[in-house]
């Protein structure tokens, strides 16, 4: 249950890291407004990419920053980000994440398989607002040590408040990816299928996931935020075909959660 504070302490330290760039000529890099925003969420998640049964868990949540503008809208999909261009209608920079280790103790079906490697995925990210009310967004990610694929996930979420408070949003989402990320989370070789008992399988590239997304947030005080979340996914291409999935785990994918934080503002 240690493995979800990693990607806490990840995003806080980007957070930190982008906020840099608002300090003015003559301060400190530490003088100014800043926050930090903690609290936990509770989620019931698949085992892994592609498992059948699911595992509850509560994950850590961490943000830690110079206060600025409010974003327009946020997604607890979005990965971390570092914006170099923003319009207010378009924005796209940089973005990152954390990919966690997998391995047969998470679940006996990955037994004999090789394990995924602690890693990383950096790569850019686009968001565009065709209206006051719709985001699309897309991100590109190259990943380092856990495999040598790349990654694309875009999304669509519409939003509306429908209290001053209270805010509604939700949209389809959709996933690519190339041959060298299936090979880790969804190739069988020969050794393998020896192993593990799969059929052997190589992946190419090609679409990974379709599905769709949507939240209820409650800004319930200026501090205090909560979030009902959901998402469902199935997969597709070479994550459907894959034979640990088909043998073993389910080509539909559930997750769903309750998160609440709190932020605490502070001058330096």
């Amino acid at each position: 249950m240690a493995r979800p504070f990693l990607p806490a302490l990840f995003a806080a330290s980007l957070a930190l890291l982008s906020s840099a760039g608002t300090v003015r000529a003559g301060e400190s890099w530490f003088s100014g407004d800043w926050y930090l925003t903690v609290g936990a969420a509770a989620i019931t998640a698949p085992r892994y990419e592609g498992a059948r049964k699911h595992l509850f868990s509560v994950e850590p949540m961490i943000s830690f920053g110079r206060a600025g503008p409010e974003a327009r809208f946020s997604s607890r999909n979005d990965n971390i980000s570092i914006g170099f261009f923003d319009t207010g209608a378009f924005r796209a920079g940089a973005t990152g994440k954390i990919v966690m280790p997998r391995d047969e103790g998470d679940s006996p079906d990955l037994a004999g398989l090789d394990p995924v490697r602690f890693g990383a995925e950096v790569g850019g990210f686009v968001e565009v607002y065709p209206t006051d009310w719709l985001r699309l967004r897309g991100e590109l990610r190259r990943g380092i040590r856990a495999h040598d694929g790349i990654v694309g996930d875009v999304a669509a979420d519409a939003f509306i408040d429908v209290a001053p408070t209270v805010r509604i949003s939700g949209g389809p989402r959709l996933s690519f990816a190339t041959a060298e990320y299936f090979d880790a989370y969804y190739g069988v070789d020969a050794a393998e299928s020896v192993a593990s008992g799969l059929s052997v399988y190589e992946p190419g590239s090609g679409l990974r996931a379709v599905g769709a997304g949507g939240a209820v947030t409650w800004n319930a005080t200026d501090k205090v935020t909560t979030s009902l979340f959901g998402e469902y996914s199935r997969l597709m291409g070479p994550a459907a075909a894959s034979s640990l999935v088909n043998e073993r785990g389910s080509r539909n994918q559930l997750m769903f959660g309750l998160s609440a934080t709190y932020r605490f503002d502070f001058s330096l």
